[in-house]
């Protein structure tokens, strides 16, 4: 098949996308596809654009180029609003529609929020992955919430804060994140007034809305779903502080036990909530949860990813193959499913 895996954009999680869609488009061709990585921000000429399924890119030389791009985001935004240009790059839309399907490696706003799908839904283009709606629902923590705890999920309690509006009777410790965003990008756990007031600085870099949650203090998990069915539980275990972005993505930083080593029956539950989760947010295809383990055994849900990482150390594929499932396989999987959605 004719792939795009489809890269960058214009996110705090753009660099993590760039590596995403390295590593999955590798893999689509080892498993036989004309598959090469686009960035969607900034497309290609129209040379590039004629050859695109016939010349297989340099994948570590496109990775470089398009991460040394990554500084210029903020002022080609700027540029483009004043141009009324528009977010697509150059011949995006037109390859997508000539593919078969696009692998979506993006990661983030303008990519895992829901804006893309439903373009690429209103123009018939095929893509992996769940839909607009469920995208936009489990990137917006607020919302996220709105439709989970109603239905039985348990959450961490929280309140949402609007740039410009005053916090009050705020609780310590708590933790503090942008309601729309991903990788712990602008997230902190704060313990005192001062650091609330950095923290709240921090966030709103990031997005206009914020979430203040009380904190948990617990064991951090993760489970995977595929095709509805849950995965193998993952136990993210940082080797100092917490699993904050440069824990995420720095090579040793971070111990993954799969399965995690708890009792049969906390499995279970995480799986059970997991796919849950999914099921009430309306996500198809694949997904992860985040979760955490309180001392007392208290399962509680922290947000839906439904285009989890693909990288070296994501979470999603180690869980995968401790079910048996290849990376290559994982990859095909998504896709076979996206297609015949």
């Amino acid at each position: 098949m004719k792939i795009v895996v489809l890269a960058g954009g214009t996110s705090t999680e753009r660099d993590i996308s760039l590596v995403t869609s390295h590593y999955v488009c590798e893999s689509l061709r080892r498993n036989g596809h004309d598959a090469n990585v686009l960035d969607v921000f900034y497309g290609i000429d129209d040379n590039k654009a004629a050859s695109f399924f016939t010349e297989k890119n340099d994948l570590d030389e496109l990775e470089k180029e398009l991460k040394a791009k990554s500084h210029e985001i903020e002022t080609e935004i700027k540029n483009r609003k004043t141009i009324r240009q528009g977010f697509f790059g150059p011949n995006v839309l037109k390859l997508c529609k000539e593919a078969d399907v696009v692998f979506m490696g993006l990661h983030g706003a303008n990519g895992e929020d829901g804006k893309i799908q439903g373009t690429f839904e209103l123009l018939d283009i095929k893509y992996t992955g769940t839909d607009s709606l469920s995208s936009a629902i489990s990137m917006d923590k607020d919302l996220t919430k709105k439709v989970l705890v109603p239905n039985g999920i348990p959450m961490p309690k929280g309140i949402v804060l609007h740039k410009g509006e005053e916090a009050k009777d705020i609780q310590f410790p708590c933790v503090v994140k942008p309601a729309n965003g991903g990788s712990s990008v602008g997230v902190s756990i704060v313990n005192s007034k001062d650091e609330f007031t950095k923290a709240l600085d921090y966030a709103f870099e990031s997005d206009d809305t914020v979430l203040i949650e009380e904190y948990v203090k617990g064991r951090e998990f993760s489970a995977g779903v595929l095709d509805g069915k849950p995965l193998p539980v993952i136990e993210i275990v940082p080797l100092k502080g917490w699993y904050d972005y440069e824990n995420k993505y720095a090579d040793g930083a971070t111990k993954h036990v799969c399965p995690a080593n708890i009792p049969d029956d906390i499995t279970k539950q995480m799986q059970h909530w997991a796919v849950e989760c999914l099921k009430v947010a309306g996500v198809t295809i694949y997904g992860r949860v985040d979760m955490l383990l309180d001392e007392n055994n208290n399962i509680y849900c922290l947000e839906i990813n439904t285009l989890p990482g693909m990288t070296p150390t994501s979470l999603l594929p180690h869980e995968a193959s401790e079910a048996g499932i290849s990376f290559d396989e994982l990859t095909q999987k998504v896709i076979d499913l996206s297609i015949n959605r």
